[in-house]
């Protein structure tokens, strides 16, 4: 039992943005610097999820390879990073949960949330208790708590598999860029005896057959993660490996600037029918964005 809370802090990092290219509803993303510049933002954002591995070594330190069975990140993304800026990973542990920052050099907080083992609250519980829910949407419009995705889906990730438009890179190439290398991602080296994909990139195996699911939002729209929490469900998610999908909205809210819809996705392992992790996404779109939003 923890007496006090253990304070652990990585390396100073510098995150790649690898979706300069990434096109959805045929225009370009936040993640393409003209695009964000249009909407008042610092620059082309580094995708949220590729923060997440900087807090590997620190969980893995604290709890081992069940970080990589029963771990789950729960963040909320607070400000934009851009390809150039440099990013430290901190973590207060007590027991199962830790409450993790990451910081710019400056000191501005790119995201805040919790790491946890099992069933622990995280941060995105206490996040959709305070919802505002979104009464009329427009961009979201036909999106309900509950609706579910058209069909299961079906994905798998080798080293080279093109991930298609919404992450126009291969798991080849991130390794070649992530924050922090492990032979565990490469090879059989580990207590699997296999490959498993790193924990970001189960945000990516997550969403790259998005356009099978049915669930439209109103085009030309611009969007960017608020929230995303990634949890294990007692195993590793394996490279080469088949997984099914299986989405459902869990709410709708607004903010000043934006409607936002939280889709949980849960990934199941199409050889066994085991639950192997869920992907809550918490995605903000730009009210003014599209043209037709009304005043």
């Amino acid at each position: 039992m923890f007496t006090t809370p253990l304070e652990l802090s990585g390396p100073l990092r510098s995150p790649r943005n690898l979706l300069l290219d990434q096109t959805y509803g045929d225009h370009a993303s936040i993640h393409d610097p003209a695009t964000a510049q249009q909407l008042g933002v610092a620059g082309a954002a580094v995708e949220g999820p590729t923060h997440f591995s900087q807090y590997d070594p620190l969980a893995a330190r604290m709890w081992g390879e069940r970080w990589f069975t029963d771990g789950c990140l729960s963040a909320h993304f607070e400000a934009i990073c851009v390809e150039g800026e440099q990013t430290r990973a901190t973590a207060s542990f007590t027991e199962d949960r830790a409450d993790i920052r990451t910081l710019k050099e400056d000191g501005t907080a790119v995201l805040s949330g919790t790491a946890t083992l099992g069933d622990e609250p995280t941060a995105l519980d206490a996040r959709l208790a305070r919802l505002r829910p979104l009464e009329r949407p427009v961009i979201f419009e036909g999106w309900t708590p509950g609706r579910k995705g058209a069909r299961p889906e079906h994905v798998r990730m080798d080293f080279d598999t093109h991930m298609g438009d919404l992450y126009p890179f291969t798991l080849r190439r991130k390794l070649e860029t992530i924050t922090e290398t492990s032979p565990w991602y490469t090879d059989g080296d580990n207590p699997w005896g296999r490959p498993i994909v790193p924990i970001e990139m189960i945000s990516v195996l997550s969403m790259a057959t998005w356009a099978e699911s049915g669930l439209v939002k109103a085009e030309p729209s611009v969007g960017l993660f608020l929230d995303l929490q990634i949890r294990l469900l007692g195993s590793p998610v394996f490279v080469d490996a088949p997984y099914t999908l299986e989405r459902e909205i869990v709410a709708l809210g607004e903010t000043r600037r934006t409607e936002t819809a939280w889709v949980r996705t849960t990934v199941t392992c199409a050889t066994t029918g085991s639950a192997v992790a869920e992907v809550l996404l918490h995605q903000g779109v730009f009210k003014e964005s599209y043209p037709n939003y009304p005043a």
